[in-house]
């Protein structure tokens, strides 16, 4: 299975709502449409900076409905399929399938912290009930359990689970699944700030909240470590670290959502139980998109 497409960088993409707590359609297709003309390689809707435990199961589906006829074949999507009960995941699964997607994310079943052999099973499930590529996602800073390297290593031979997002943080981890992954079998940043060190060890590319903000500079900054052009990358690592870090001084995507509405490309709605920033980041946030140049 073919899992080079997904190489690059991978855009969370945030979920627009309008003042009521609708989806907001239309900045929602300017956003993607954005992405594209930056050079985002891959747009991922409905995931953790999509607000995706937020909306309905419909709201779901109408999202991963619009986003694919929107994007229209430029570019892969993968649409984030993840839940905490294996049924409801593999049925979530499917519809994405049915939709077109190019592929799902599925996260680490969250609040239940399955075994090893849990997670072995949950994942295994869902790659049984389709034919579509499947992206792991381990982030236990969200889900309160990790998926060990040893597990990702042994889903990995399962034909269809292609790749990994692993946003765990642990360096020794990731590296040890790097250094023990099948030839085809990607390995991508969850975390903006350890692209470029994971890129060094061998990484495939990231599924990126900052991508949201400077889609052109971060697959520049990717594109430029593919090419072994480090200073170039590393400058790009430096310049946007910063706002990498600002992403998450409040829950994630309260940030990221603020700084795209300073920015002009949405209004700065939310869900609850997610609020609008404090005014003291609010301003942290804008003197930092002010010196990249964004406002």
């Amino acid at each position: 299975m073919d899992s080079a497409r997904f190489r690059g960088t991978t855009v969370a993409l945030v979920t627009p709502f309008q003042e009521g707590g609708a989806v907001d359609e239309s900045k929602l297709k300017q956003l993607v449409d954005w992405q594209i003309d930056q050079g985002t390689d891959v747009i991922l809707p409905m995931g953790t900076t999509g607000e995706a435990s937020t909306l309905s199961v419909e709201e779901h589906r109408h999202v991963m409905e619009l986003v694919v006829n929107h994007v229209a074949g430029r570019r892969p999507v993968i649409c984030g399929a993840g839940n905490n009960a294996t049924r409801d995941a593999v049925v979530m699964t499917q519809f994405a399938a049915s939709a077109g997607a190019d592929g799902v994310l599925s996260v680490g079943p969250y609040y239940n912290k399955p075994t090893q052999e849990g997670f072995y099973q949950h994942f295994k499930s869902i790659a049984e009930s389709t034919e579509l590529p499947i992206i792991l996602y381990n982030v236990p800073g969200r889900t309160g359990s990790n998926i060990s390297a040893e597990t990702t290593l042994r889903l990995s031979q399962i034909q269809n689970i292609v790749a990994v997002k692993e946003a765990s943080g642990d360096l020794s981890q990731i590296s040890h699944i790097l250094a023990g992954r099948p030839e085809d079998f990607l390995v991508l940043s969850g975390d903006d700030a350890l692209t470029l060190p994971l890129l060094s060890l061998g990484a495939d590319g990231a599924v990126s909240v900052v991508a949201n903000q400077v889609p052109k500079l971060f697959h520049e900054m990717v594109h430029a470590a593919f090419a072994g052009n480090w200073g170039e990358a590393k400058d790009a690592h430096f310049r946007l670290l910063p706002l990498m870090e600002a992403n998450f001084i409040e829950s994630s995507p309260i940030p990221v959502k603020a700084g795209l509405a300073l920015m002009g490309k949405l209004d700065d709605n939310y869900r609850l139980p997610l609020v609008k920033i404090s005014e003291a980041n609010r301003e942290k946030l804008r003197s930092i998109l002010a010196e990249l140049g964004l406002i």
